[in-house]
């Protein structure tokens, strides 16, 4: 339940189709010198066959240093940039070129492009804007109107983490499902097809990818109860390809081909009648010599085994990366991460391409740090595995056999009804938060987590169509007192650091500490950079080669999203969206990060740049709240329906989330049932829940956030820190 997240007046932010065509003077080809010595163009190729962005022009995306044409700049989706003009010797001298506001306190993810001296961006509903990429000019922007309801089924938050380029079109992909084809002159759509029915809760929020004229795009929900798929489209008019599904479905109404029926034995009950869940919900990466796309896989519906598959089973293809057959989508090979998946290990995080000379052998590979926390080397032509090593503490697995590439896993981590504690939690030791490789230093840069999380399996838990299928939870009584102290002592234990992980010696090269969960997607340079935003709300510079930091400044938000740099008339330029919010705000431990923050902005910076900030406003006090007048009985029962229908979006135990309950106002406390019940903020994205809850259900969850505060702040009325 999501209330007054978006403080912004929804007038100040686009409501219908708005264009603006200014486009710049740099359109037209020119050469760019880098400072490295080598030629780098900031406009396209100066070749009579110029079709915008083909698909030779993203194939050799490596030559073209000065564009950033896709998600991860090139198919190796390696977020390195051979640029050096902005190095280690004059970083201190970066400052901010230009920023505009996104106008949303919603949490912004994105990936931004910069193509021929254009830089586009995607923000909050996936309002998609076109910028002069020197100036900060808005030349276009272009609103597709998603219904703010449908944020209610977007796991966390209406983010989108990019957009996509092919020939003269920018295509975006919609949180209610939509693939949209604009005119990257214009604004103007070409063409729009719906990826998924919306009588179940799926919703999009990884960026789209074209792979050789083939949009390729997944979709989130498996906390809602859905089965999760892949589908590709025609990239110039938008016609249905092929589909891929990441679980299989009912058997009685035979499987969609030979795999799903392989798949369906590692699976035990009627799995199809909750979803199963598998979604393809971010990373999606591209090796055009091998003609095989790789997909990351997410958790299973209910998250819970027991709810899910009585009597186990690996459960393909949860918590797995699938190769397929670009042209057809057909399987060519999986490996799975984490087989019979409870702990919400997604391993959707960045699929990284590399090639390492690993015991003297060149190897194709794909590197992989997903949630679990084991950093893979998996070779790409066949899937099997080369190498595996935790990269912060792990209790769920004693370690990965690398004979039958499974992990060893740890029996006390298979937890009942009995409360238990694991790490990762379902934060992961490395969300999706993008991570970079450099070829030069041989290094992988990621944000890392060490978390601690109790988990329990509700013995009353019964899945619902459009609601958390997560089946944790029950906790009354002792088991609630245990999960308190527990949780508790597990916080104790938590860390956030930079890190540059050795994936030939399956070790960290160094590590930088950080306060907390959220700092943001990496990018590294040949100026021997290592770009990324932290949750101290500013923008950071390390050294490549051993971590010093050699710049920072103040953003007034965390920049969680990857940060991008380009060239525009010889001049290089990094940036980044600075937008606090989505899964990093859902494990928000209360320090004040999503109290205290500017609204999310596009900050761009060059050398010498000039441009300031607005002074911060002071932090709210937070309110004191209402008397408690619940009773145990309604306060237990508060708790758990909170747990099962809430927490997905507000965080478990009512700290954190997209908006941090225990801090309602007077007015939001007034209009609860309200809002909860009849939908009055569903602008905001807080949709009604009348189909799940009663009544006496909301009163029941109302009193167990009033307790909530009480417990935690005391009626202080002291200032968010």
């Amino acid at each position: 339940m999501t209330a007054n997240i978006d403080r912004i007046s929804p007038a100040m932010v686009p409501t219908a189709l708005h264009i603006r065509a200014f486009l710049p003077a740099a359109l037209v080809a020119t050469a760019a010198l880098c400072l490295s010595g080598c030629q780098a163009s900031s406009s396209p190729p100066a070749t009579a066959a110029y079709d915008g962005v083909d698909a030779a022009r993203l194939r050799d995306a490596h030559a073209d240093p000065g564009q950033w044409l896709m998600d991860g700049r090139t198919y190796m989706a390696q977020r390195y940039s051979p640029l050096k003009q902005i190095n280690e010797q004059n970083v201190g001298q970066l400052g901010l070129a230009w920023y505009h506001d996104l106008e949303t306190f919603r949490g912004v993810e994105a990936t931004p492009l910069a193509i021929d001296g254009v830089l586009y961006n995607i923000s909050a509903w996936n309002i998609t804007t076109a910028y002069d990429a020197a100036t900060g000019k808005v030349l276009w922007t272009y609103d597709p109107k998603v219904p703010r309801e449908w944020g209610r089924y977007a796991c966390c938050e209406p983010v989108s983490r990019g957009l996509a380029a092919w020939k003269h079109s920018i295509i975006i992909a919609t949180l209610d499902g939509r693939i949209i084809s604009l005119d990257a002159k214009t604004g103007q759509p070409k063409w729009s097809v719906q990826t998924f029915e919306k009588t179940m809760p799926y919703s999009i929020t990884g960026a789209p990818r074209v792979f050789d004229g083939r949009v390729i795009v997944g979709n989130g929900g498996a906390d809602l109860g859905v089965r999760g798929f892949v589908s590709a489209y025609d990239a110039d008019t938008g016609k249905f390809l092929w589909r891929f599904y990441t679980v299989p479905g009912n058997p009685a109404d035979g499987f969609e081909n030979p795999t799903m029926e392989m798949a369906a034995r590692t699976w035990n009950g009627e799995w199809w009648k909750l979803g199963g869940g598998g979604t393809a919900w971010d990373s999606i990466t591209y090796d055009p010599e091998l003609g095989l796309v790789y997909v990351g896989t997410g958790n299973g519906s209910p998250i819970v085994q027991q709810h899910r598959s009585p009597g186990g089973g690996d459960n393909l293809f949860l918590c797995s990366i699938v190769a397929l057959d670009v042209k057809t989508g057909e399987y060519r090979w999986h490996y799975q991460e984490t087989p019979g998946e409870e702990w919400d290990y997604t391993c959707t995080q960045s699929i990284v391409l590399a090639d390492l000379e690993i015991n003297g052998k060149q190897r194709q590979v794909l590197l992989h740090a997903p949630k679990n926390g084991f950093f893979y080397v998996i070779d790409r032509r066949t899937g099997k595995l080369i190498s595996a090593n935790n990269y912060v503490p792990v209790n769920w697995a004693k370690g990965v056999d690398l004979e039958t590439g499974k992990p060893i896993i740890n029996p006390e981590a298979r937890y009942g009804t009995d409360p238990v504690l694991v790490t990762p939690g379902p934060g992961g030791g490395h969300n999706w938060f993008p991570m970079a490789y450099s070829p030069e230093t041989r290094l992988a840069y990621f944000p890392a987590y060490e978390a601690w999380f109790v988990y329990a399996a509700d013995p009353n838990f019964v899945p619902k169509p459009f609601r958390s299928n997560g089946g944790w939870g029950g906790y009354t009584g002792e088991a609630l007192k245990k999960r308190i102290a527990l949780q508790k002592e597990g916080n104790k234990r938590e860390k956030a650091w930079l890190v540059a992980w050795d994936p030939v010696k399956q070790q960290d090269a160094w590590r930088v500490p950080l306060p907390r969960h959220g700092n943001g997607g990496v990018l590294v340079t040949a100026g021997n950079l290592v770009i990324e935003g932290t949750t101290r709300q500013t923008l950071t510079i390390f050294r490549a080669t051993d971590g010093q930091q050699l710049w920072e400044m103040p953003v007034q938000s965390a920049p969680v999203a990857g940060p991008i740099t380009f060239l525009v008339n010889g001049e290089q330029y990094i940036a980044v969206n600075a937008g606090w919010g989505g899964g990093a705000a859902q494990v928000e431990r209360g320090q004040g990060t999503a109290l205290n923050r500017a609204a999310a902005r596009l900050l761009v910076f060059k050398l010498g740049g000039t441009a300031q900030l607005p002074p911060l406003p002071d932090a709210p006090p937070i309110p004191d709240p209402p008397p408690l007048r619940a009773s145990e009985a309604e306060i237990r029962k508060g708790a758990e329906l909170y747990a099962n229908t809430c927490a997905q979006c507000h965080g478990q135990l009512a700290v954190g989330g997209v908006k941090d309950l225990r801090f309602m106002t007077p007015e939001t406390h007034a209009a609860f049932n309200d809002i909860v019940l009849k939908g009055t903020r569903k602008d905001k994205g807080m949709a009604s829940f009348a189909n799940l809850l009663s009544e006496a259900d909301v009163n029941a969850i109302h009193g167990y956030l009033i307790s909530r505060a009480h417990e935690d702040w005391g009626g202080t009325g002291r200032a968010a820190q």
